[in-house]
């Protein structure tokens, strides 16, 4: 049986009360939808700490601490884009949980070697950081959207 979003937030949000931690967004192609998401859910102020919509690279460098290098490097859709970002977030809000999202929704702005539909996100529990590299399909709406459902199936 597949898990709807709103199930999967309550599941996230007990677990964190269970642990007595709170979390933070990072976003950029999602643009807050995962941010929104969570403040769906009744309670979530009980750990849900805030978000930061990094959708240009300036935000990006100044509120996360991403390093230009990066940037210049890889590129603001790559995993150490994201892992920079999720390791800002948690230092910016001062939480252990966080996530990190980066990508490419289209309907354009899409290249041979990062296509419409890329993402890459990163999650971070206290100290550990993993990432992942997503290709999603569909119209820009469900890039967001699929982006969103994986977000929170990576901290579940």
């Amino acid at each position: 049986m597949e898990l709807d979003v709103e199930t999967m937030v309550a599941r996230l949000g007990e677990s964190l009360l269970l642990q007595g931690a709170r979390m933070a967004t990072a976003e950029s192609c999602t643009g807050g939808l995962v941010a929104s998401t969570l403040t769906d859910v009744a309670g979530s102020s009980r750990w849900f700490e805030g978000g930061v919509v990094a959708y240009d690279n300036r935000v990006k460098m100044r509120l996360l601490g991403v390093p230009e290098e990066i940037l210049i490097r890889h590129g603001a859709v790559s995993q150490a884009c994201v892992e920079s970002m999720v390791h800002g977030v948690c230092e910016l809000m001062k939480v252990p949980v966080a996530l990190a999202i980066s990508g490419i929704a289209g309907p354009d702005g899409g290249t041979p070697e990062k296509p419409v539909g890329l993402v890459w996100m990163a999650w971070r529990v206290n100290r550990r950081v993993w990432s992942r590299e997503f290709r999603f399909q569909g119209s820009r709406r469900e890039i967001k959207n699929s982006s969103v459902r994986e977000a929170l199936l990576g901290l579940l």
